[in-house]
């Protein structure tokens, strides 16, 4: 092949991917082991010291994961990726890269219910403090930046409610004041939005959503963008300082742009050890090769029924950029032109009894917690997923008592309509 780059739908299926030199397989082997063998003591010792790269330990590395990490790093345009155990995992490494005690970060205020619970509560375990800014103004960002700020963090496509970021100037924000922005790219996936061409430095991802695609598995995955200069900054003395279990190695100056990636690796899967099991990450696998098809699929199909419900008598309103009436339609167009994704909410008229009436009576969308299957699924996000909140945070992120959130799956649409329909009667 020549040097140009191949297309979304050949990286979805071939990056990082070759047929196993022992045996012929086509398909990447599921490498089920806890450990690999080294080939002397020279090489044992240039393993553990970084000089050489392979494998120890599947805690660290493991091939099946390796083929994981290069394909989503090629998806996503970035310099390389580490696969973990789930998404909140790659969450709690990223910020553990980047962050000491008595550090802040800037979270955008509507994400993901286990998000929210994580940086408001689990967090201070550590004492890492979040400080909440307005998703729709991005000047409030900013205004809440401090000489502790370590990261901007935000949803590409906001979990539940479809919000569509304005990503590049939460980028140019970031980049006023040198701090790196952090993308959770799990509702888009790098098909809708690749976060690293409006600016992100870092992406992580729930891969148990839209990426595995199945609802079998649970993962997740750090991106490194290979954007952020580290070196000799001292507010990321992870990164900047010399290691003293790395013979007192730099990592930002003998990893360059992909310090970020080997830091997560060698410092949080090591020491903290969410490490994703071999067999999950290829499932995963199996499920991004036909992410590009299933994902225009779960977007014609969400934005068909987005329409519908937004003429129904029992629905007040209908949250989707996909609409042309939504008020983040223009968003959408500007960075996710091939669709508005799966997941959207609705209000009902009836409120929260009427959320949990519509759930209970649904026969073909399944009522679980997740989103992101070929299956259509279903939540009431007051009653469920964002119980832990407050009345105004459940209001702020997206989740008030008459909302319900849709995960629109692969079905025929005309068949969820008639569901729906059934349900709301």
């Amino acid at each position: 092949m020549t040097d140009r780059l191949p297309g979304f739908n050949t990286l979805a299926i071939h990056a990082g991917a070759a047929p196993d030199k022992t045996t012929g397989a086509r398909a990447t082997p599921i490498y089920q082991t806890a450990s690999f063998v080294f080939d002397d003591v020279d090489h044992a010792a240039s393993l553990f010291g970084l000089q050489a790269f392979g494998n120890i330990y599947s805690r660290i590395t493991n091939p099946t994961n390796a083929v994981l990490e290069e394909r989503i790093a090629a998806l996503e345009g970035g310099t390389a990726a580490v696969a973990v155990a789930s998404g909140h995992a790659a969450e709690f490494l990223t910020m553990n890269a980047l962050m000491q005690p008595g550090d802040e970060f800037i979270a955008a205020n509507k994400l993901y219910g286990g998000s929210i619970n994580q940086f408001n509560h689990a967090y201070k375990n550590f004492g890492w403090n979040v400080v909440w800014a307005d998703t729709d103004d991005p000047s409030s960002f900013e205004r809440a930046i401090t000489p502790r700020t370590r990261a901007i963090f935000c949803e590409s496509i906001a979990n539940p409610g479809g919000v569509v970021t304005d990503i590049a100037a939460l980028s140019e924000i970031a980049k006023r004041h040198n701090i790196p922005l952090v993308v959770d790219n799990t509702m888009a996936t790098p098909y809708l939005i690749r976060p690293f061409e409006h600016g992100a430095d870092i992406v992580v991802h729930s891969a148990t959503k839209f990426l595995g695609g199945h609802g079998n598995s649970i993962g997740g995955l750090v991106v490194d963008g290979g954007t952020f200069n580290w070196a000799g900054d001292d507010r990321y003395p992870t990164l900047s300082k010399p290691r003293p279990e790395y013979a007192e190695m730099i990592l930002a100056e003998n990893f360059g742009n992909f310090a970020f990636a080997i830091a997560i690796r060698v410092l949080g899967l090591r020491d903290l050890g969410p490490a994703l099991a071999p067999f999950n990450a290829f499932l995963i696998l199996n499920g991004i090769e036909t992410l590009p098809l299933r994902m225009q699929r779960h977007c014609d199909n969400a934005l068909a029924i987005a329409n519908h419900l937004a003429h129904h008598p029992a629905v007040e309103w209908v949250s989707y950029p996909g609409l042309e009436t939504d008020r983040y339609h223009g968003l959408a167009r500007r960075y996710s032109p091939l669709g508005s994704g799966a997941v959207f909410t609705i209000g009902l008229k009836g409120g929260y009894e009427a959320g949990v009436k519509l759930v209970s009576n649904l026969q073909l969308f399944s009522h679980l917690a997740n989103i992101g299957d070929t299956r259509s699924l279903v939540i009431h996000p007051a009653s469920t997923t964002h119980r832990q909140l407050t009345d105004p945070q459940k209001i702020t992120a997206g989740a008030g008592p008459e909302v319900v959130r849709l995960s629109i799956g692969l079905e025929d649409p005309a068949d969820l309509i008639e569901d729906l329909d059934a349900a709301l009667a």
